[in-house]
């Protein structure tokens, strides 16, 4: 058993050391722009900041404060690691579907590209719009309330890693409809399938979005709806690709395929 096991393992690990070798190269390039990095990041915090300045006097003393003695080192670093695997996405995703290639028909090898430019654009397209439309609102939301009462002095270790969560989360679940078609293509799923699978999808949404997401209601809503509709369009996708069979369309086949068997001569069956 383990002599068979053996090819694969081999394959696993060269694909793993190829995007490993990627995540290293992207973090020092990657490391030479923190500071302009950390910028955008810290950019959706520092204007949540400044309107909760304008609404309450205590807050117009928040601030990004820091409570480590190497903390700015070590949020270079975190931050680094972010932007890397961002950079190394394509990487990443052609190493994966060169891992399940050998498995694939010769039709199915040449999908690469497609896959790798479809499910690079959704991940950064899952992180813009976290990044324009979910963080706006959640810090906002987030840092306004009690703010009449108490400073926000914002831990910026704790940020960026509660930062990374959220765009890691949303560019995760954007990948939805890129592992649909996939599957689809590959006849794994078809769109019956997703429909009857759909009330128990809801459910894995809402708890994703929970774990994913701050603990407030606005965060995961504005995570759990998009989610919903990105499954709402798999189902197309995938009904646009390897849509169902009646059953009717089923006897038929089958009926078909009874026919040509009896049709056969003896040496034809052999």
């Amino acid at each position: 058993m383990f002599d068979e096991l053996r090819p694969h393992l081999v394959e696993l690990r060269k694909r793993l050391g190829i995007s490993v070798a990627s995540l290293i190269i992207m973090f020092f390039v990657m490391f030479a722009f923190h500071e302009a990095i950390l910028n955008w990041m810290v950019e959706p915090l520092n204007i949540a900041l400044i309107e909760v300045g304008k609404k309450s006097v205590h807050a117009a003393d928040g601030m990004i404060t820091t409570s480590q003695v190497g903390g700015a080192f070590f949020v270079a670093l975190k931050v680094s690691f972010f932007a890397a695997i961002l950079a190394s996405i394509p990487v990443i995703l052609s190493q994966i579907w060169m891992f399940i290639a050998p498995g694939l028909y010769a039709n199915e090898k040449k999908m690469v590209i497609p896959f790798v430019i479809g499910g690079t654009t959704m991940f950064l397209s899952g992180v813009l719009f976290a990044y324009y439309v979910v963080t706006p609102f959640g810090f906002d939301f987030l840092i306004t309330f009690g703010s009449f009462k108490f400073t926000p002095l914002i831990n910026i270790e704790d940020y960026v890693g509660f930062f990374t969560k959220i765009m890691f989360g949303f560019g995760l679940a954007f990948q939805l409809p890129v592992f649909a078609y996939f599957l689809a293509l590959l006849g794994l799923v078809n769109d019956k399938q997703m429909i009857a699978f759909f009330k128990y999808a809801i459910v894995i949404i809402f708890i994703v979005a929970a774990l994913l997401t701050p603990p407030d209601v606005l965060t995961q809503l504005l995570m759990a709806g998009p989610l919903i509709i990105l499954y709402g369009a798999s189902i197309l996708i995938v009904k646009a690709v390897n849509p169902a069979k009646d059953e009717d369309d089923e006897d038929e086949d089958d009926d078909e395929e009874d026919q040509e068997i009896l049709t056969k001569t003896p040496s034809e069956k052999e």
